[in-house]
């Protein structure tokens, strides 16, 4: 067990922004189509965080042509190139799967003011 310990930490030292539930983020992922790579970005809300150390996800969800999609991201997978914050949310909830039944400014969250 101490040696899972020892890897998990040895791959813990990804350099990633803080960011928090309610946050609008930017994921850099890469993407392999036969033998290129390139980078898509995917952008939307992050409604959750869950597990800690190597095995730690969040989601994002946005809606596209009027469909929502949500995609999990590992934070310490080597696909997820980057993570920018583009703007901070006030929220009072750890998860916000509620945003999934609402629609139009409903859906919205209010931003953080510093």
């Amino acid at each position: 067990m101490d040696a899972l310990k020892y890897i998990a930490q040895d791959s813990l030292k990804k350099e990633l922004p803080q960011f928090s539930i309610g946050d609008t983020v930017r994921v850099d992922v890469k993407i392999r189509e036969g033998d290129r790579e390139r980078i898509q970005a995917f952008e939307g809300t992050v409604i959750a965080k869950k597990c800690s150390g190597i095995a730690e996800t969040f989601t994002v969800r946005r809606v596209s042509y009027g469909v929502g999609v949500e995609r999990v991201f590992p934070i310490h997978s080597p696909n997820v190139q980057d993570v920018k914050v583009i703007r901070r949310g006030r929220v009072r909830r750890s998860k916000l799967y509620y945003l999934r039944d609402r629609v139009g400014k409903a859906a919205k969250v209010k931003e953080q003011l510093r």
